[in-house]
């Protein structure tokens, strides 16, 4: 069981916890552990509506055997270092439907469960924000400060030059600061049919601090439908 004195820090109240009796105490613990509960499920019920993750998927529901080449063990190393605490990048390579979005869903549904702020949206998708944003500058603030942002689809849209520009400022801000996790079907020396040459060798060069690579091969999961 928790601790009075843990759970007793996550409130502003004028006793002195010390002043009250055994009983007294017991009834506190299971009080504030209950509402420390109910705020951070109201919490993660907040965080999980503005993630972006339209449908909830986890790496227990992934099917590694279908595709037995997907790096399982690499994505566990990743896991097991402290992605949410110390800023790292993570680039899952592959040809579309291996199961990229899936894992990266899951690392962010795992994120937000954990009560961390995530934002998971295609390339395509962010284009459209930053089009759209009334602010260019708070739209890249907005996203650059974000703990942890997932892109996913790069290489199947196609930034102008301002929208590549925003985007490396991103990526830029990100680096060493945050957690960045990406999803496309380019190898990296490919990233130039996205950006051009130098916008696209900046955010690889930003991604790759701190950064993981993993390359996904095998076949559709959609083939089995």
């Amino acid at each position: 069981m928790t601790q009075l004195s843990e759970v007793w820090s996550q409130f502003h109240l004028l006793s002195d916890q010390k002043s009250f009796s055994p009983d007294e105490q017991a009834f506190l613990e299971r009080f504030l552990e209950e509402e420390a509960r109910l705020r951070l499920a109201k919490k993660i019920g907040f965080l999980l509506a503005r993630s972006g993750i339209k449908r909830v998927k986890t790496l227990g529901e992934f099917d590694w055997k279908f595709n037995p080449k997907v790096p399982r063990e690499k994505l566990m190393e990743f896991m097991a270092h402290p992605w949410l605490k110390e800023p790292c990048n993570l680039v899952m390579i592959g040809p579309a439907g291996v199961g990229k979005t899936h894992l990266v869903q899951a690392l962010c549904h795992d994120a937000v469960m954990k009560g961390h702020q995530t934002m998971f949206l295609s390339l395509f998708d962010l284009m459209a924000r930053i089009a759209k944003a009334k602010s260019l500058y708070t739209a890249i603030d907005f996203y650059a400060k974000v703990p942890v942002l997932c892109l996913d689809e790069v290489g199947y849209a196609f930034p102008s030059k301002d929208q590549a520009d925003a985007i490396f400022q991103i990526i830029a801000k990100r680096a060493e600061t945050k957690t960045t996790i990406m999803t496309t079907n380019l190898v990296p020396s490919q990233w130039n049919k996205v950006f051009d040459a130098t916008t696209a060798t900046a955010i690889l060069d930003r991604l790759t601090m701190n950064g993981t690579f993993l390359t996904m091969e095998g076949r559709s999961y959609r083939s089995r439908i």
